[in-house]
């Protein structure tokens, strides 16, 4: 980015005498300031406003500030403001503005972040891109992007997360996308939506600051969007297998890719699963609209890369497979996985470690004990982790599969038996809660 002190300034309504000193780049942790940024010290454990003189130490020539101006520091530029995360979101409105990119929000239960990655590849191939980076997908995180966007970007592709009803609705409205898309309706965050109505709805936020003229692409199969879009203006869109407006067939499933085809066009994505085939008929829509050929489209899906720890591959140090999905879970994206692994051709056992599903509300015990449906013979053992997959464990103990059960605190016993118990022909999935750290089991591993 590049502004000034000056347009800052005006940009939020501050008064005083601001001059032309050039601002690079914005940043709210004072560990990753640079030369010419502006500091954010926004409010956390500990106030930002602590940090203001590591701040200067690394580079910053301004902050926002919201304590008492006799408190400022001398040596930097001063904006005083009312609410410093306010005045960031503020920025971000005004500097999307002056770069007028065009903006595909992404949101949806799971799903969303690999279709934000496949959509950003695909709208590569054509237009300088720029998406969210990791997890930025809050109402801080997505400023955080949209001012850390180069300034000749051309399509800003923003994923769009929440935990409570209204969230969504608030960044839609910042960002004013020209398109969006819902990945998929499923359990994530019961606990405070209520149900998955009630998620469906939250979801549906994406409209409130989609552009009159504007695409929504969402799944046909999702039964709990079509009431809700019944009285939308903007263009809907609807991808499916076998069914919607754009449908794919899929042609060849492996370990390490997915072949399909859409009409008699053939794609590969270099990931598993029909649920990211899904993902990738969404970003297949939106290359169209924003005038792909189908040839940009193939290359960019075929190239796009995941962020990490969603259905990644990799070597554990003995020479065993491991498949980590280790970033979210909800019941409707564990059994997807549980199914596509399943379905494999592997030359050892197959081996799942399991972790719980956070934030399922009241029926969370049995939510956990309906992944039993998933885990067929094809599964050679099973490691549960959290207290309420004991749910799951206690439902198919006496079953066909082996089958291992340890609470939360016992996690480096459960390290401990995965190593004693892989093999270097075997695959091992593990998939669960981010907040579970199953992440530190594939390091312990690797």
């Amino acid at each position: 980015m590049r502004v000034t002190a000056k347009e800052i300034a005006t940009a939020l309504n501050i008064p005083g005498n601001y001059d032309d000193t050039v601002i690079t780049s914005v940043e709210f942790d004072s560990r990753l300031v640079q030369t010419q940024s502006l500091f954010v010290p926004l409010a956390g454990v500990r106030d930002g406003h602590e940090f203001c003189q590591q701040a200067i130490e690394k580079g910053a020539v301004a902050t926002f500030w919201s304590r008492p101006i006799s408190q400022a520091p001398s040596d930097l530029i001063v904006f005083p403001v009312a609410d410093v995360a306010k005045a960031f979101q503020q920025l971000a409105v005004y500097y999307q503005a002056q770069i007028a990119p065009k903006v595909v929000a992404i949101t949806g239960s799971n799903g969303k972040t690999t279709t934000k990655d496949m959509t950003a590849s695909v709208l590569s191939q054509r237009y300088r891109t720029y998406k969210t980076q990791g997890n930025y997908n809050n109402d801080l995180g997505m400023p955080y992007t949209i001012l850390h966007m180069p300034d000749d970007t051309e399509m800003l592709v923003l994923e769009m997360g929440m935990d409570h009803a209204g969230e969504i609705a608030f960044l839609s409205r910042l960002a004013q996308p020209d398109a969006a898309a819902i990945t998929m309706i499923g359990e994530a965050h019961l606990e405070n939506l209520g149900s998955r109505e009630g998620i469906a709805q939250a979801k549906m936020e994406i409209t409130a600051g989609l552009k009159a003229d504007g695409l929504l692409v969402i799944p046909e199969q999702e039964i709990l969007l079509k009431p809700l879009v019944a009285t939308l203006t903007q263009q809907i869109q609807t991808v499916g297998f076998m069914q919607g407006d754009i449908q794919g067939t899929i042609i060849l499933e492996e370990k390490e890719q997915t072949q399909f085809k859409v009409g008699e066009e053939q794609f590969t994505i270099p990931v598993l699963g029909s649920y990211n085939v899904m993902n990738a008929l969404i970003a297949y829509t939106l290359g169209n609209y924003f005038g792909l050929t189908t040839t940009q489209i193939a290359r960019g899906l075929a190239t796009f890369q995941l962020t990490k720890n969603r259905t990644q591959w990799l070597k554990a140090k003995n020479g065993a497979d491991l498949l980590s999905d280790v970033y979210n879970a909800n019941p409707t994206a564990m059994g997807l996985v549980l199914e596509s692994f399943a379905q494999l051709t592997l030359n050892g056992r197959r081996l799942a470690v399991l972790a719980d599903m956070l934030e399922l509300g009241p029926d969370s015990k049995a939510m956990h004990a309906n992944m039993a449906a998933f885990l067929t013979e094809a599964y050679d053992e099973v490691f549960l982790y959290g207290s309420d997959m004991q749910a799951l464990y206690e439902k198919i103990k006496e079953g066909p599969v082996t089958v291992h059960y340890f609470e939360k605190e016992a996690k480096p016993q459960l390290i401990s038996v995965i190593k004693e118990t892989l093999q270097p022909t075997d695959s091992l999935l593990l998939k669960g809660s981010n907040g579970m750290g199953l992440a530190e089991i594939v390091e312990a591993l690797q």
